[in-house]
């Protein structure tokens, strides 16, 4: 089987990096570009040199155009502009585009959703590691079966310096709960509590945010009910699990037609 040739964007970045260390490590898929914001000092720099691979002969460049002729699919864990022009850019090209960019809103779906009609074949997760998946299955299929006597609290904590919150795989995992409960996420979550707040809205599922240090990330959804607690926990302890999940996504991802997927599908997860 051919090597499946991926472009990294962010390739400076820490996930970029540990995303090139991945592709280095991996027998089945080869470098095929490195990119970063064109006013980057690290334009230029070797991606394995960055990623503490050894020097690869791939620069960083902030023109991802001429890559993508000789790429079969990107790989990206940037910001959500960012993210919606690389999926036109797949559409064109009828590449396989793997967003693990969080921070991304409902209406950015709606846009990635039309440039996979366009060509691009898009895997879209607010985390790529597999385990997160299977705690957002576990938490759908808790949800649903347990009834609203049951309260859900989502907790996360991340490194300090993650910029958005809740952070993304939170919000995740906030969608399966909503959708085992049958309900709507943008209706019933609260994102924050502040002064006198009355007592607790049964049906609601809230939200707490943790940062600090260097933490790669932690997630907890909590089911407090009557003299009980259930606990669903996975905690991150590096960064390669999220890159080796990509790298899982992009494998998947080159068998499929196009079309708007998320790891869900790649796991074999949907109907869970």
């Amino acid at each position: 089987m051919a090597e499946m040739r991926l472009i990294v964007t962010g390739a400076g970045g820490r996930m970029g990096r540990t995303l090139v260390k991945a592709i280095a490590e991996a027998k089945d898929f080869t470098l095929a570009g490195a990119l970063e914001d064109a006013r980057s000092p690290l334009i230029g720099w070797d991606a394995g040199h960055l990623a503490g691979v050894g020097e690869n002969g791939v620069k960083l460049t902030g023109d991802i155009a001429p890559l993508l002729a000789n790429a079969d699919g990107i790989v990206d864990f940037t910001a959500p502009a960012a993210s919606l022009e690389y999926a036109a850019r797949a559409a064109a090209a009828g590449k396989v585009h793997v967003i693990g960019t969080t921070g991304m809103s409902a209406a950015d779906d709606v846009k990635l959703a039309e440039a996979a009609k366009g060509g691009a074949i898009i895997v879209k997760s607010g985390n790529m590691s597999l385990g997160v998946n299977l705690l957002a299955a576990l938490t759908k299929r808790v949800a649903k079966t347990l009834d609203q006597i049951y309260d859900i609290e989502i907790l996360e904590m991340h490194h300090n310096q993650k910029v958005d919150a809740p952070s993304g795989t939170a919000l995740m995992l906030g969608r399966a709960a909503a959708d085992g409960r049958g309900v709507d996420l943008d209706k019933r979550g609260v994102r924050s509590r502040d002064g006198h707040t009355g007592a607790r809205v049964p049906g609601d599922i809230g939200f707490a945010t943790l940062r600090g240090g260097t933490v790669v990330g932690e997630h907890t959804v909590m089911f407090a009910g009557p003299a009980e607690r259930i606990e669903l926990t996975h905690k991150a302890e590096d960064r390669m699990l999220f890159a080796n999940g990509a790298l899982h996504a992009a494998r998947w991802a080159s068998r499929q037609k196009p079309g708007f997927y998320s790891m869900m599908d790649v796991l074999g997860l949907k109907d869970f």
